[in-house]
């Protein structure tokens, strides 16, 4: 599209030096873009990262993939990681800058749809559509088991008011809901200016009917959501997650639904995503069965099982537990995949690249 052209302008204005490119995930539509606009490189793209060759010199890859320094160090030729996702919480910054390689991520392209997917699950969830789809599948219902609640009115919490959150709070304003926000930085004026409440955290979850988590995940937000803050919730309040999955104790979250403290759970992420692109949960486990079999076998091919693989089955365990609830609505990481948003996510990142092309300031360095 323009896009292309406009970016192959640029990159015919001289001579170009040939760099070793390789994206990681990309869909094909991707593909054939920076196929185009990156013509005169040599591009490689890989569905995995252990296939990225070790003489990459930019590096673009999505949040699924984890860069440590121990793929940095195998890799030392690279000197650009593009993230083409807003957090960056999946590559290791100060290893990175150990070794003098930058980071760019895409901080701004998909607030909006983000926001939108968000109240998707929520209607999914206060509308029954799940249930109401099964029945309409098995022709078995009742209108009674397929009632649902009305927004209006209702309190929406909004954890984390930056890009996202603004959208979401916007959004709920116009199903006539009041609201209020939990935020590290509030602004004053936005309250007064959009009429919403900012709160401390304890009191959002006492109030709201619905909670919106839009933070980014770090040490002081990993399992914010645990057995001590749903006992705070206000009983069968929703929870909608297209953040992190990591902000959420996953087991805490099944065992808060099945006593009835939630009375739904809306989630675009989890813990471990391998579920989501690994057939689900089933697979996973049976792997780490045999696994832990092998762990504890006797012998010189046996070994003690490790806390954190214990933790890893575990997640595992509770994620196969949500997979088939009613209360329950699960999308792929899907709420920033929008035709706008995916336009702009690739524009910014090939921005990114040509810029350290040109040895010009890189304006969208993660931090």
């Amino acid at each position: 599209g323009s896009d292309i052209r406009k970016f192959s302008i640029l990159m015919s204005e001289g001579p170009v030096q040939s760099r070793k490119i390789c994206f990681v995930d990309l869909e094909s539509e991707g593909r054939e873009f920076f196929a185009q606009a990156l013509e005169g490189h040599e591009v490689r793209f890989v569905r995995e990262l252990a296939d990225v060759p070790e003489d990459c010199e930019v590096l673009s890859v999505f949040i699924n993939e984890r860069i440590d320094d121990a793929f940095l160090e195998v890799h030392s030729a690279l000197k650009l990681i593009c993230t083409r996702s807003t957090g960056c919480d999946h590559i290791d910054l100060d290893a990175c800058r150990a070794r003098g390689v930058k980071v760019t991520n895409v901080s701004n392209y998909g607030e909006n749809t983000v926001a939108e997917h968000a109240f998707a699950l929520i209607l999914a969830l206060t509308r029954r559509l799940r249930e109401s789809e099964e029945a309409v599948r098995t022709g078995h219902f009742s209108r009674d088991g397929l009632r649902g609640f009305d927004l209006r009115g209702r309190t929406m919490g909004v954890v984390g008011a930056g890009r996202v959150g603004m959208h979401v709070i916007r959004i709920a304003l116009g199903f006539g809901m009041k609201v209020v926000a939990y935020d590290a930085e509030p602004h004053a004026f936005y309250a007064e200016l959009l009429d919403f409440r900012y709160v401390s955290f304890g009191e959002l979850l006492r109030e709201s009917h619905v909670i919106s988590l839009h933070v980014p995940l770090n040490d002081s937000t990993r399992h914010m959501f645990n057995r001590e803050t749903f006992a705070l919730c206000r009983p069968g309040a929703i929870l909608i997650n297209t953040a992190r999955g990591g902000l959420i104790d996953t087991a805490a979250a099944v065992e808060a639904l099945d006593s009835g403290q939630l009375a739904g759970l809306g989630l675009d992420v989890l813990e471990d995503e391998r579920v989501f692109r690994e057939g689900g949960a089933a697979p996973l486990l049976g792997k780490k069965i045999a696994e832990r079999v092998h762990a504890a076998a006797p012998g010189p091919g046996g070994r003690e099982t490790s806390p954190a693989r214990v933790a890893e089955f575990s997640r595992l365990v509770s994620h196969s537990r949500l997979l088939h609830r009613p209360d329950v609505i699960l999308t792929p990481h899907v709420a920033f995949n929008s035709e706008e948003a995916i336009r702009c996510l690739r524009a910014v990142t090939l921005e990114s690249m040509l810029d350290y092309f040109e040895s010009k300031p890189l304006k969208h360095l993660c931090t």
